[in-house]
């Protein structure tokens, strides 16, 4: 198996529920790895969250729509840890891959957070957050907004 496959194998599998019994410290070195790893070599190869949206993998739903399908993070960084993707993925890689034909779906994305986190009773607050590239530790690449909530947030964040 070559290289490139077996690092998007450990990528796939560490959002996978097995991942989730990792301690904290471990599991954030483990999604730094896992996003050092998942760069793709083809921007249009199906990623997990397409599986997820076609319902090929079975997910806790929290929103859909048209445009967009949100469900919770199966490694939660926080009590409410809600992610937030477009249905098609368009190119939208990543927000460094956003062009202006994108521009309504990214503010779709921002506005469903805000829905999502009135519905979850984030009243007090929450975080919203969209990795970008190995450095901002994206591990998965078809972007998404990850809705934090429920606890007090710390800056900086990372």
């Amino acid at each position: 198996m070559s290289r490139n496959i077996s690092e998007r194998l450990v990528v796939l599998a560490s959002h996978l529920p097995s991942s989730a019994s990792s301690s904290s410290s471990s599991s954030m070195a483990s999604e730094k790895e896992a996003a050092l790893a998942a760069a793709p070599s083809d921007p249009d190869a199906p990623t997990i969250f397409d599986k997820i949206i076609n319902k090929e993998i079975p997910s806790n739903v929290v929103y859909e729509d048209d445009k967009v399908f949100a469900f919770r993070d199966i490694n939660p960084q926080a009590p409410t840890h809600i992610l937030i993707i477009p249905k098609v993925k368009d190119g939208l890689t990543g927000l460094s891959k956003a062009e202006e034909r994108h521009f309504e779906i990214l503010g779709r994305l921002l506005y469903t957070a805000k829905l999502i986190a009135k519905q979850e009773g984030l009243d007090d607050g929450f975080r919203v957050v969209i990795n970008d590239g190995p450095k901002g530790c994206q591990s998965v690449y078809h972007i998404h907004v990850h809705l934090l909530g429920g606890r007090q947030m710390n800056w900086p964040p990372g």
